[in-house]
């Protein structure tokens, strides 16, 4: 399998990381995943958006441009020759040594990149029918809007609640639900889709920017405001969103049924428009070509 690594497009099993790499020994580093559609990188510059926000937020100054990442990332792709994958990058603080907590002087460091591409398709099936979920409670750091290569909670949240038997963590924080374990998440009330308000608890999806855009066009009203359990028990509707989930419906949270039991309406119509709006993308990009 072919990598990006830097600069340069290699083989896997050439790439070779220092023992003192930051993003090994501290989990200092930031990354991102783009979905890729009939070679389409959808949303591409939200993602490098985002990931220069994270960059800033966590001091890390990043040695290439957006367009040099741009190109680099291209570059993998056509490689590769996936028409319908991810492609995942990250960004390490670099090697420092010796091994200290205080950052190293960036003039001294060079962060290291690495991408990977890997075949994606839409979760159909699941997304037919829903999936099973269960509330956890969100014992996270408190930078969940820095998407960043510390995922250790995520993966414990998860881990929890298919323990438990579900497929996915609805994570909880004071009485309040925030998302889900890698994911934002949304429900429905009263014909009103709600879904909690950007800052530090949640990672600002991309997913997300088009679900605000889509409820826009369709004439959904979207608060965007904090909700109990009590509160999405009682719901029409429940999904999440990702980039790589794309609008998943969850229909049972902790043996309790959501509405019917079933993806809703506003679901449907919202996959229905997200879908619609990646082939327009996806058409776009073929024409361009």
């Amino acid at each position: 399998m072919k990598v990006l690594w830097n600069d340069r497009i290699v083989d896997e099993s050439e790439v070779k990381i220092d023992l003192e790499d930051r993003g090994y020994q501290f989990g200092d580093g930031i990354y991102e995943v783009i979905r890729i559609y009939d070679g389409c990188f959808y949303m591409e510059k939200e993602h490098l958006n985002r990931l220069w926000t994270s960059a800033e937020k966590v001091r890390l100054t990043l040695p290439f441009t957006r367009t040099e990442l741009s190109q680099r990332l291209h570059r993998l792709a056509a490689e590769v020759g996936l028409a319908n994958a991810r492609i995942y990058f990250q960004v390490t603080r670099g090697t420092a040594k010796p091994r200290l907590h205080d950052f190293p002087d960036p003039q001294e460091v060079t962060p290291v990149l690495l991408a990977d591409i890997q075949p994606a398709t839409r979760p159909a099936s699941k997304q037919n029918i829903g999936i099973r979920a269960g509330f956890v409670e969100d014992k996270r750091w408190l930078h969940c809007d820095i998407k960043s290569i510390s995922l250790l909670g995520n993966l414990l949240a998860l881990d929890e609640a298919q323990q438990k038997g579900y497929d996915e963590a609805v994570l909880v924080r004071d009485g309040n639900v925030t998302e889900a374990s890698a994911s934002n998440l949304w429900m429905v009330s009263g014909g009103v889709l709600y879904t909690h308000p950007d800052g530090n608890l949640i990672l600002p999806g991309i997913a997300k920017l088009k679900i605000r855009q889509l409820a826009k066009v369709l004439g959904i009203e979207l608060r965007e405001e904090t909700f109990t359990e009590k509160e999405l028990l009682a719901a029409e509707e429940c999904f999440k969103t990702s980039s790589v989930a794309e609008i998943m419906p969850i229909v049972e949270i902790d043996d309790q049924a959501i509405g019917d039991g079933m993806p809703g309406p506003v679901t449907k119509k919202l996959l229905a428009a997200y879908i619609e709006a990646i082939e327009l993308a996806a058409q776009a990009h073929q024409n361009e070509k």
